[in-house]
């Protein structure tokens, strides 16, 4: 039973970690170097994160500055952040990329907000769904005499407490991104 309960709970992480991932990549009128994650340019023909062609900063927090390892990249990496479709227009010096990030409009946030929203539904599903195969795995061990009734029931109860943590943490997670994106 101690096995199902560490691979629920597993899983469980997986899952938040997920939405984790996810929301990170969500403009919030602030800059973040995360929005660039995605963002591959073609450095000899590779296809290479930007990260690994230059150096990223955030001088200011409405301001990202990617400056290029080598200055002949500069058409490049502004192609490819156009191409990945983040919602920032590059410029450039001759030596850096600029990406200002313009500010949120109150009907963009309420967008922002209800993707987020849907996110978390999502991975609310998830876990629940998780919690139901966990159940399945005890009522087969059950069934197949493997464990007791009582054994079932506490183990049905620990699953459920995963279940309700998980789901706590993902509406803190929401919460917070959600009143990220709402305070700019």
């Amino acid at each position: 039973m101690e096995a199902i309960l560490k691979e629920t709970q597993g899983h469980m992480e997986k899952e938040l970690n997920l939405l984790k991932q996810e929301l990170s990549k969500v403009r919030a009128g602030r800059a973040s170097l995360s929005i660039l994650d995605e963002v591959k340019v073609d450095y000899y023909g590779t296809p290479s994160h930007l990260n690994q062609v230059g150096t990223l900063n955030i001088p200011d927090p409405k301001m990202i500055t990617i400056q290029p390892w080598e200055p002949r990249l500069i058409p490049e990496i502004e192609k490819a952040i156009l191409k990945a479709g983040v919602g920032l227009n590059p410029s450039n010096d001759g030596r850096v990329v600029r990406l200002p990030i313009p500010a949120l409009n109150e009907e963009r946030r309420k967008e922002l907000v209800k993707l987020i929203k849907k996110s978390a539904e999502e991975s609310k599903v998830k876990t629940r769904l998780i919690r139901r195969d966990a159940n399945d795995h005890l009522k087969k061990k059950q069934d197949a005499k493997e464990i007791s009734e009582d054994d079932f029931k506490k183990g049905q109860e620990r699953i459920q407490k995963l279940t309700d943590d998980a789901i706590k943490k993902i509406d803190e997670l929401f919460d917070h991104k959600e009143k990220d994106i709402m305070s700019i």
